[in-house]
């Protein structure tokens, strides 16, 4: 066990910053939860949990997104129910349609396609209709593909194949339609086109162009058009998972449906109310809108309103169509998306970023807030990479970021809390020990533990320039200062690059006894490992390593490059205004409130144990004191008795009787700031002799809110202090707020 416990030590002396080495676990933890949450996330996406939330939130931006402009090359000649009304039939004779259709051909427009299904002869006209399909070559017909729960509905006989196209559409899970089919496979039976109709009327309107598709991309999966390339949709493409991805299918850009085209009624047609610029050159769909003919299809813009705002099969098949051309000629965006790895990162770059989040804001009240925000930043990201037609998903990262929130703010708490336990633990071993070394102290010394004492003295002395390496690594630059508990020093670490300057303290104890020095070094050892779990914090100085040498230990230390608060008291003028004194108490009371959480007593809080840092102003408390009674104090001003650590004038009468508290700390904070705005050193200043309480207002020039905070800062009687610093920050705030 006594070996195991050296090597522990050992360990610890070498060199170690405790601040990287918090740093280095704080992100090992923070990857560590991103790179699991991530995984979570992506897991529950691969079992499609997500793919609802994610395709109602693609919905959601398709709809929040501006109108555009209608497409003007397309007219749909839409069947309303007041046309079948008017024709008094609910299937419209063909002798009808091929009305409408001369009527159209003579305005020249450059496509037309029939949008209706004409397998079966409809009398009269049925022979003037098949004639007129046959003969005009920019008539695009439809035919229905065998399906499940759908049976063949052939084209018209004798039109051409390569002016049929089918009229599958491809609803998702909810029965929405997101995606549009372009090409297919040949199927047995009458509909053997591989084209859907919404394509063949966009490749025969692109033909005029000179335009043709070509298939690219590995096994020719994808199809280009111009200098516009079509990716199709794979399984995993974009928020889908496990897709059914037959066929070649795009996502739908759609244009909002209310005015994505303009649109004439059939009755207006056949009455010669329409105008025939509409018609010239322009690509024109006929096809069936009476709800009683075409329920429809849901699609994104359908949620909230399902049965008002189903789309006809025709006016999807038009979307499709108006988005081809639009891509080709004037090169409005397709959806895009991340490739799966791309979704991945960002997934995992969100769940990251709510780690970070979590760990520097950790009040809930604040992490909240935060979060807030920055799901708001998310969602707007979101919207606006939409606005340019990037689909970028939505919900898992943000459940990322939420998750990973809550994981590293629970770990961090949890770690907490057992650093808190394990600091309670060295605290308490701390007092026990320091009540044997008390009581040591107090014991009568005998001649040869007086020749002891007096021997080691002779031995040791203060260490100068030049003097042997201190722990084999540490060369002395300078003395900084000494007193009955030793020394303290500026070295330098010769085995650190750049050899960094660093404090080395050298404590002396009183005697050289094997009992004394077992006491001695089991504080020693109990408060470095104190001082180490504290010197995470950014304004106390970091505990680089500690070790025992020739009897005797040593501290090293962050070396702080400033100046004292003893030096700010001691310079003209003496008495400092309020607003000072209150942002120099906030700013050692931030530092008080995590020393106290810790359950830690600083014991000896003085100006010269407060340092402001040159290289941004900020005050760092130095010199935790537990350590001080392995040597009896040979000074009145700075320990007051064996049993006792603190200063003469900043130690409250509990701390002078050897049983400091936490409020303790606050008293000789109190102090200070009573000092500043008096001018008076505190050991000057006198208690009340009825109530023990500092009198020292009529000194200074202070408001009473101040006043009454500093009083109570300094009270007497422990148990009428603050308790907390939270308490008295609170206090400071509200003041000045005020």
């Amino acid at each position: 066990m006594n070996r195991l416990l050296q090597n522990i030590r050992a360990a610890l002396s070498k060199d170690r910053g405790s601040r990287d080495t918090s740093a280095s676990n704080c992100l090992r933890t923070l990857l560590l939860t991103s790179l699991g949450v991530t995984g979570l996330v992506l897991g529950m996406r691969e079992i499609k949990w997500l793919q609802p939330l994610e395709l109602s939130a693609y919905d959601q931006m398709l709809r929040l997104r501006p109108p555009e402009a209608p497409d003007q090359r397309i007219l749909l000649v839409t069947i309303t129910e007041e046309d079948l009304q008017r024709q008094q039939k609910s299937i419209l004779p063909d002798e009808t349609y091929n009305t409408l259709l001369a009527k159209l051909q003579s305005y020249q427009p450059r496509v037309i396609g029939l949008n209706v299904f004409r397998d079966l002869p409809e009398e009269p006209g049925h022979r003037e209709l098949r004639s007129r399909l046959f003969s005009q070559d920019n008539i695009i017909t439809l035919c229905r593909q065998h399906s499940q729960g759908s049976a063949e509905i052939p084209p018209p006989p004798t039109v051409p194949i390569e002016r049929v196209g089918f009229s599958t559409v491809l609803p998702d899970e909810d029965n929405v339609i997101r995606r549009g089919l372009i090409f297919g496979s040949s199927q047995p039976g009458k509909c053997t086109t591989r084209y859907s109709f919404a394509t063949q009327l966009a490749f025969h309107y692109l033909a005029k162009e000179n335009l043709k598709a070509k298939m690219i991309g590995e096994q020719e999966r994808d199809f280009q058009l111009g200098e516009t390339v079509f990716y199709t949709l794979k399984t995993d493409s974009a928020s889908y998972k496990h897709l059914d991805d037959q066929g070649y299918q795009i996502l739908l850009n759609y244009r909002e449906p209310g005015n994505f085209a303009q649109k004439v009624t059939l009755t207006e047609v056949l009455t010669d109310k329409l105008n025939p610029d509409l018609v010239k050159d322009r690509l024109v769909i006929i096809g069936t809108t009476a709800p009683s003919v075409d329920k429809g299809f849901l699609t994104p813009y359908s949620a909230g309103h399902l049965e008002q705002l189903r789309m006809p099969g025709v006016l999807i098949q038009a979307q499709i169509t108006s988005q081809i051309i639009s891509a080709v000629l004037n090169g409005r965006p397709l959806i895009w998306y991340f490739p799966e790895w791309g979704e991945m990162l960002w997934v995992w770059g969100w769940s990251l970023v709510g780690g970070v989040l979590a760990w520097q804001f950790r009040h809930p009240l604040g992490l909240i807030v935060v979060l807030s925000t920055t799901l708001t930043g998310l969602l707007g990201i979101c919207a606006g990479m939409f606005l340019k037609a990037g689909w970028i998903p939505v919900v898992p990262p943000a459940m990322s970021l939420v998750i990973s929130s809550v994981t590293v703010i629970a770990y961090s708490g949890y770690q907490m809390q057992q650093q808190q336990q394990k600091i309670m633990l060295q605290v308490q071993q701390q007092q026990d020990t320091i009540d044997q070394l008390s009581f040591l102290l107090k014991e009568t010394t005998g001649i040869q533990d007086t020749h002891s004492h007096s021997q080691s003295t002779e031995e040791s002395s203060e260490k100068t320039e030049g003097d042997s390496l201190l722990g084999g690594r540490y060369k002395v630059l300078k003395g900084l200062s000494s007193g009955g508990f030793g020394y303290t020093y500026l070295a330098e670490d010769t085995q650190r690059p750049g050899n960094p300057v660093c404090v080395v303290k050298h404590l002396m104890p009183a005697r050289r006894d094997t009992r004394f020095l077992s006491v001695a070094r089991r504080l020693f050892n109990t408060e470095a490992e104190i001082l180490a779990a504290l010197g995470n914090h950014n304004q106390i100085p970091e505990l680089l390593a500690y070790f025992e040498e020739n009897k005797e230990f040593y501290l090293v230390q962050e070396f702080i490059d400033g100046h004292p608060l003893s030096d700010e008291l001691s310079h003209k003028p003496h008495v400092k205004n309020e607003g000072s004194v209150i942002e120099t108490l906030q700013g050692v009371l931030e530092v008080l409130a995590f020393v106290h959480e810790h359950r830690v007593i600083h014991r000896d809080i003085k100006p010269s144990n407060i340092i402001r840092r040159k290289a941004d102003n900020r005050l760092v408390l130095i010199d935790f004191g537990a350590v001080k009674l392995m040597q009896p104090s040979n000074s009145e001003e700075t320990e007051l008795a064996t049993v006792a650590i603190g200063t003469r004038g900043y130690s409250p009468p509990e701390q002078m009787a050897g049983h400091p508290r936490l409020c303790s700390d606050i008293y000789a904070l109190g102090m200070i700031g009573i000092q500043a705005l008096t001018g008076i050193p505190a050991h000057e200043l006198k208690p009340d002799t009825n109530t023990g309480n500092i009198i020292w207002r009529k000194w200074a020039q202070v408001s009473e809110d101040f006043a009454v905070i500093l009083d109570k800062m300094v009270r007497y009687n422990f148990y009428d202090r603050y308790q907390t610093a939270a308490e008295v920050l609170q206090d400071l705030q509200n003041i000045v707020k005020d």
